[in-house]
């Protein structure tokens, strides 16, 4: 065993996200099938359940577990999220349509953004807000204070 010291363990970025979801084993399972995570390390509670683990996907880390309301760890609510995984890829029409497929539901449609971006957001069986996407041209911040000034106009 290495005596690797620093802010976080080596390996690890020094910003990580962690959330919890029921059924957290299910959840790692869908996200190595899905969007080709990779489990960096899972501790299993006496019961069998996800007391915590770490997942590597596209060149970032997550952590997740299931929910723990006694130490104020919950699950997302029923409806929305206060946050949204971006998951960058070259394969967003095939990782989008195999979501959807497995269990996702769609919240926004994959199409072409004003932003340059082909996006779409889903909603994963296991209730976090995903958005797929792939950046396929730069968009000056001029056109893009055009496009956002227009849809606010659309209302």
């Amino acid at each position: 065993m290495s005596n690797n010291t620093g802010p976080a363990p080596s390996g690890s970025p020094d910003l990580t996200m962690f959330f919890a979801v029921p059924d957290s084993a299910k959840a790692l399972a869908y996200y190595e099938d899905v969007f080709g995570a990779e489990v960096i390390d899972r501790f299993d509670a006496p019961d069998g359940s996800v007391a915590h683990a770490e997942i590597a996907l596209a060149g970032g880390r997550f952590q997740l577990s299931e929910p723990m309301p006694d130490f104020g760890i919950v699950g997302p609510p029923a409806e929305g999220n206060s946050f949204t995984m971006t998951l960058w890829t070259a394969d967003v029409d095939a990782i989008f349509e195999k979501a959807v497929a497995t269990g996702s539901t769609v919240l926004t449609p994959l199409g072409d953004s004003f932003s340059g971006d082909r996006m779409g957001v889903v909603r994963c069986p296991f209730g976090i807000r995903w958005c797929i996407a792939r950046h396929d041209r730069d968009v000056s911040k001029e056109e893009i204070d055009a496009a956002v000034a227009a849809m606010s106009e659309q209302g």
